[in-house]
């Protein structure tokens, strides 16, 4: 018996059920008691391994394919009526002809196995802000991770009502087969289908497929905004706190930024920093004309390699209980987990991630993926903040775009105006790093980090975000910065120390959003004057003259960028803003 009376849920699930054919149909409640049978059934048929308890209570392993382990940008799609409203940055596909081609591959896929149906919210239940969504899928391990990423349950079935206004999902595992691996979204049908596939990032459907690809597709006509972001808040020594909307590339340090820890001198004068998101930001306008933010998760679904005491001491402790991690090593003397940079004592009797021996010994041979993951209760992080429920959101008071580059771009920078800022969310980029992808220093731009997430064409993005800018009070807009951790010196050091220090940057952006201090103006934006940057406690690492150094703007450098950009835009012909044309313009006359 159906929870709910909807009669467009109903249908679509009547629908699919007859395509996948599957033995049984089980609602998912999102009750404690449900998910520890749904977990003793996957550790019976060796889906999940449950890890030792004492240690790692409420924990399991999980492994994926071997040729599924990472999120497939090449296989997916945006399903909209015509190729250019998807636009350059996104593959498309014919939505009549998508829909022909996934039915065919998913149609009796679930014979012999469950069918699982999640309602679930992206979003506190209830609160404006929020948006709900169905995902029907053969996967217990789906079910799981959604239960720790979104809030699952049939309140949000309650809360629907009779409304249409859901996000279809529909997972099908079929055979894991990489040639028919398809991620396909229908922003305007607010669908989703994702066939072949059993990586989180493909299959676990409300995280990047909903929460930006459709969302930024829904914000856009609804007059919001879905952004990949993560959300802090910086508490100063009044107990006053801050929020900032921040913006990375992958490897850009974003999860380390959320989860930031200050430096021993802030910490003593009572500085303190709050999570309220480390991925995703859903964004409105409140009452009192200001822009608001959620985190539209619940949980966190992190890198694993890399993550330990040193570089994220709060993510790793919000791994410690109810944490399902995927493709990590298996230490079998203890029945616990590790991978590469967790310490420096890889476990002699283990299983690396595909399930092989392994002894730790060897350089070759990883013991965790590099994209092995954590999927993790956001409750269980110790700097979790107390407004992560609030259904109103948190004021945002700035907007902060960040990339990597070696000698471009100084340590911060403030845009002049709310367009201006836009512009520079649009120009972001980060230089390769690992020979292994290619040549080293090639610049990728990544605007706003959607690349790959945005449901729509990029122009026309940019266009809904100087439409959003146009709505705002300029006192009430939040000021919008570029920062860039990764300024090397001439003989290839990072210059900055980074990492908690981090927040010395955040505190200067924050006191230029008060107006408590000056900047200098450059031909690019407001650039800080080194004594405003506190160094108190890092003097032996950054000199004023070093950080002088990492504060500089090179015009010649910034004319080839320029060049750089005009290719960039060139993609999207007569779709880009004139208020972006205009910013590029001024650029170049700038540095000339």
């Amino acid at each position: 018996m159906a929870p709910t009376t909807n009669k467009s849920i109903l249908e679509w699930l009547d629908d699919k059920i007859k395509l996948v054919n599957p033995d049984k149909v089980v609602w998912i409640d999102g009750s404690n008691e449900q998910i520890e049978q749904l977990r003793a059934e996957a550790c019976k048929t060796g889906e999940m391994i449950k890890l030792n308890d004492e240690l790692l209570p409420d924990c399991y392993l999980h492994r994926t394919a071997e040729n599924d382990v990472a999120r497939v940008e090449g296989r997916t799609f945006i399903c909209a009526p015509t190729k250019e409203e998807a636009g350059p940055t996104n593959n498309w596909m014919d939505p009549a002809q998508a829909y022909e081609m996934l039915y065919s591959i998913a149609k009796d896929s679930y014979k012999g196995r469950t069918a699982y149906i999640i309602p679930y919210s992206m979003g506190p239940v209830g609160s404006q802000f929020s948006k709900a969504g169905i995902e029907m899928t053969d996967s217990i391990y789906v079910v799981l991770n959604m239960c720790i990423m979104t809030r699952v349950g049939f309140n949000v079935l309650d809360c629907l009502g009779d409304s249409n206004d859901w996000v279809r999902g529909l997972h099908c595992k079929c055979d894991i087969d990489a040639e028919k691996r398809y991620i396909c979204q229908f922003p305007q049908d607010n669908t989703i289908i994702s066939v072949n596939s059993g990586y989180g990032g493909n299959v676990l459907l409300g995280k990047k497929c909903f929460a930006l690809r459709i969302a930024s597709y829904q914000g856009r006509n609804e007059g919001w905004q879905a952004e990949h972001m993560l959300i802090l808040g910086v508490e100063n020594p009044k107990g006053e706190v801050k929020y900032i909307c921040a913006a990375f590339p992958s490897a850009c340090g974003k999860t380390n930024l959320a989860m930031l820890i200050p430096p021993e001198g802030y910490k003593a004068k009572g500085y303190k920093v709050w999570t309220v998101g480390d991925d995703i930001a859903w964004i409105r306008k409140g009452e009192d004309g200001r822009l608001y933010a959620i985190n539209p998760e619940n949980g966190f679904f992190g890198v694993a390699p890399g993550t330990n005491m040193k570089s994220n001491p709060n993510a790793l402790l919000t791994t410690k209980k109810g944490t399902i991690f995927t493709n990590v090593c298996h230490n079998l003397d203890n029945n616990t987990v590790w991978w590469e940079g967790l310490d420096k004592n890889p476990p002699e009797n283990a299983k690396e991630w595909t399930g092989k021996p392994w002894n730790g010994k060897t350089d070759e041979i990883k013991g965790a993926h590099p994209n092995s993951r954590f999927t993790a209760p956001a409750k269980n992080c110790p700097c979790i903040s107390s407004e992560f429920e609030n259904p109103q959101g948190v004021p945002i008071s700035a907007f902060v775009f960040g990339g990597r580059r070696a000698k471009l771009a100084p340590l911060v920078y403030q845009s002049r105006n709310w367009n201006h800022g836009v512009f520079v969310g649009s120009i972001m980029a980060s230089e390769t790093t690992a020979a292994a992808s290619g040549a080293v220093g090639v610049v990728r731009r990544d605007p706003m980090a959607m690349l790959p997430f945005c449901g729509y064409n990029m122009a026309d993005y940019w266009q809904h975000w100087i439409d959003i800018g146009k709505t705002l009070d300029s006192d009430k807009a939040p000021k919008i910065f570029n920062v860039n951790w990764f300024r090397k010196d001439e003989d290839g050091n990072f210059m900055w120390p980074g990492f908690g220090d981090n927040l010395r940057v955040l505190e200067w952006i924050l006191k230029r959003c008060e107006g408590a201090v000056d900047a200098k103006e450059t031909e690019i934006g407001f650039v800080p004057y080194a004594q405003d940057i506190n160094l108190e406690g890092i003097e032996d690492e950054v000199t004023v003259d070093s950080l002088n150094a990492m504060l500089g703007v090179e015009k010649e450098l910034w004319a080839e960028d320029a060049k750089s950009i005009e290719e960039f835009y060139a993609k999207f012909g007569d779709r880009i803003p004139a208020e972006l044309s205009a910013e590029l313009e001024t650029l170049k006359n700038n540095v000339k």
